[in-house]
């Protein structure tokens, strides 16, 4: 299962670092920076500073939307909104490896994110009521998120409103992103190994 945790820092009590340092070092596979309200330069300062501290297993570092941040801080990818420039355009200013994550809220926009064949990931959702989403339309539900998920090629991930009580119910779906399953966790790694020791509880679908 794939663990995707996105920051928020207006969701915090504490420094932004040291829950990013907490994430990375309960092993989550993707840190999406979601940090939307700051400028290009403050953006990348807190990139480098994310990106200088420990990360023991190999946590991919993505940027939100800011492709130009994301490559001069060196980060290993960018997370695209639903509404940004099509994958197949970043691809071809990015280095090899250069991981790119897109969010989708209806099959239509997972379907065409797998057409396309430039994105290396999709987030579909929401999949539960959540404030954060609310602008975005009622729940697309776990029906919806299994529709998405059957077959595809690239991983979908469910969003929005996951917690360690219904996260069991995103049938098919390839992982988890959410902020404050992971952010507001008083202990991350413990919610990582609760997810993942839950991960056969998810019907996987074949690929392809």
């Amino acid at each position: 299962m794939l663990l995707y945790a996105i920051t928020d820092r207006s969701q915090l009590q504490t420094p932004l670092l040291d829950r990013v340092a907490l994430l990375l070092q309960a092993g989550v596979d993707y840190l999406q920076v979601r940090e939307k309200d700051l400028p290009g330069r403050e953006l990348l300062a807190l990139l480098d500073a994310v990106l200088s501290l420990p990360n023991p297993h190999g946590t991919k570092v993505l940027v939100n939307e800011r492709v130009d941040v994301a490559l001069a801080a060196g980060a290993h990818g960018v997370h695209l909104p639903a509404h940004a420039v099509a994958p197949s355009r970043i691809r071809v200013i990015t280095p090899p490896g250069f991981v790119i994550g897109v969010s989708c809220h209806c099959l239509e926009e997972v379907e065409r994110a797998e057409a396309e064949g430039a994105a290396d990931l999709a987030v579909f959702g929401p999949v539960f009521d959540t404030p954060s989403k609310r602008m975005y339309g009622p729940p697309v539900g776990v029906e919806a998120l299994e529709q998405a998920a059957r077959g595809r090629r690239i991983p979908v991930l469910a969003l929005g409103g996951i917690t360690l009580e219904n996260f069991r119910l995103c049938r098919g779906a390839a992982g988890i992103a959410a902020i404050s399953l992971f952010q507001a966790a008083d202990h991350p790694a413990g919610v990582c190994r609760v997810l993942r020791a839950k991960a056969d509880s998810f019907t996987a679908f074949p690929k392809a």
